[in-house]
């Protein structure tokens, strides 16, 4: 059976090959930039992650749900996740190696694809903060989208520290209630 838009996950389900070699031409690109965007730093590294990225979508399949979101999306989400999986793991292996930032190659990155990617996890990440406060929403995208410390985070928005982390708790409860119910319906 030929795969096509339709049936690649029903024929991953089915552990036929031609589902994950749809996935690899159809959102090869996709994975690659989120890959190559996190371990720019180690492109001799990429390729490695690739393969455990599909890996992971071929062995984790039935954990897709279509009510919950697209598969694109999900399995950006699986690259991202594998993605910062191999860059902790790099650094652990070279907690006392120092690269210095003349050895260091930095990729061009296609920025059409990339803002086009971005654009689709934003939309879903703001569809899932919309059940938290104003003062939690913005809280949770500096801690969780910008990276930013929790206690830097907290003074900026005028929050102690121990509230911060109450804050954090109870939404990301508030969130899982929300999936759930989005996950139900």
């Amino acid at each position: 059976m030929k795969a096509n838009e339709d049936n690649f996950v029903e024929l991953i389900k089915r552990r036929r090959e031609e589902g994950i070699l749809y996935v690899m031409d159809t959102y090869g690109g996709l994975i690659h930039s989120i890959v190559r965007k996190r371990l720019f730093a180690a492109p001799d590294r990429i390729e490695e992650c690739m393969n455990d990225i599909f890996l992971g979508i071929w062995k984790n399949i039935d954990s897709f749900d279509e009510s919950r979101g697209s598969f694109v999306n999900w399995a950006a989400g699986v690259a991202r996740l594998e993605a910062i999986d191999t860059l902790r793991k790099i650094q652990r292996e070279s907690r006392f190696r120092t690269v210095s930032l003349e050895d260091m190659e930095i990729p061009q990155e296609d920025s059409a694809f990339l803002e086009l990617t971005e654009q689709e996890l934003s939309k879903e990440t703001e569809e899932i903060l919309k059940c938290l406060s104003g003062k939690d929403r913005e809280l949770f995208r500096r801690i969780f989208l910008e990276e930013e410390e929790p206690g830097k985070a907290g003074e900026a928005l005028g929050i102690s520290r121990d509230n911060v982390y109450v804050r954090i708790f109870r939404g990301k409860q508030k969130i899982r209630k929300k999936l759930k119910g989005r996950k139900r319906a």
